[in-house]
């Protein structure tokens, strides 16, 4: 049964331009990301402690003034964001009730070694125990990560049939998935990869039934609009971009070239921001790179 706050998110995310930040760094991408904010890795000396590091810096993202929900659509956290708080109440709470800002939660547990030019998910043992965990926290979907190295249609059908069918399962528990099929930015064979990408999703869209919904993160194609028949699909209810690695500048551009995708950048929205800012300036770099973000998803 979809709950009063459930239904208010999912008007949110049909009706609401916007963009998704993408605030789930786990495990082997964290001490990057701290470092690229500023702090290094001798401020910390375990995984709790680096942990507890991270937290500081999404708190100081999602608690700025700059950082609210008329632009920012919605918010992928990792499980460790969803056990802690923020303003004194649990992350997801904080970011709807306080925000208006959309929760989500990064599922998966990794990538498996490469086979067939892609990367399918690890297995997702405790995938049930996470989605009653989020449930309880009024989070509406979740995130889920493979990647595509090259266009192998055996590779790109595991990926995409992998995601569906956990996506299925997380429909089941009352959320909606973010099917992530990331093509690697640096393939020789990326226009060639996405398209056999996009036929493979048709494929799966096509067989839902009409009760079932999914969202799409996709890298930034190489020919402007060229999902545009998946953000059309009526099972789908909104089709974000991955930066994939590119700068801020250049996901922005590439973005606005893709009508009614929106943006779900992770590392080009923090950029230029750091721990040794004052709170005037972190806000006034966060203000101008959320504006940024939010009119490059806004065409």
């Amino acid at each position: 049964m979809t709950s009063p706050a459930q239904q208010a998110m999912l008007e949110k995310v049909q009706t609401t331009v916007g963009f998704i930040a993408a605030l789930d760094q786990s495990g082997g991408s964290t001490p990057k990301a701290l470092k690229l904010y500023g702090v290094d890795e001798s401020a910390y000396s375990n995984d709790d402690e680096m942990f507890a590091c991270v937290h500081a810096m999404r708190t100081r993202i999602v608690t700025s003034p700059a950082f609210e929900g008329k632009r920012v659509l919605g918010a992928i956290l990792f499980e460790n964001t969803l056990d802690r708080d923020i303003g004194g109440k649990s992350s997801a709470h904080f970011l709807w009730q306080d925000k208006q800002i959309v929760p989500f939660l990064k599922v998966d547990k990794g990538l498996a070694d490469e086979d067939n030019g892609a990367q399918v998910m690890k297995p997702i043992p405790d995938l049930d125990t996470l989605l009653a965990k989020a449930t309880a926290q009024d989070v509406f979907g979740t995130k889920m990560r493979s990647v595509i190295k090259m266009a192998n249609a055996k590779g790109v059908k595991a990926v995409v049939e992998q995601q569906f069918a956990v996506g299925k399962k997380i429909i089941e528990a009352g959320l909606v998935p973010i099917i992530e099929p990331e093509v690697d930015i640096n393939s020789p064979e990326k226009a060639a990869a996405e398209s056999l990408l996009k036929e493979a999703i048709l494929k799966e869209l096509d067989a839902l039934p009409d009760t079932q919904n999914v969202m799409l993160k996709l890298t930034l194609p190489e020919e402007a609009n060229f999902y545009a028949e998946l953000i059309a699909h009526p099972r789908v209810l909104k089709v974000v971009a991955l930066s994939g690695g590119y700068s801020r500048d250049d996901a922005n551009n590439k973005l606005r070239e893709n009508n009614s995708m929106i943006a779900s950048f992770s590392r080009a929205l923090t950029q230029g921001l750091s721990a040794q800012q004052s709170d005037s300036d972190f806000d006034s770099e966060l203000d101008s790179t959320i504006q940024a973000i939010y009119d490059a998803s806004n065409t």
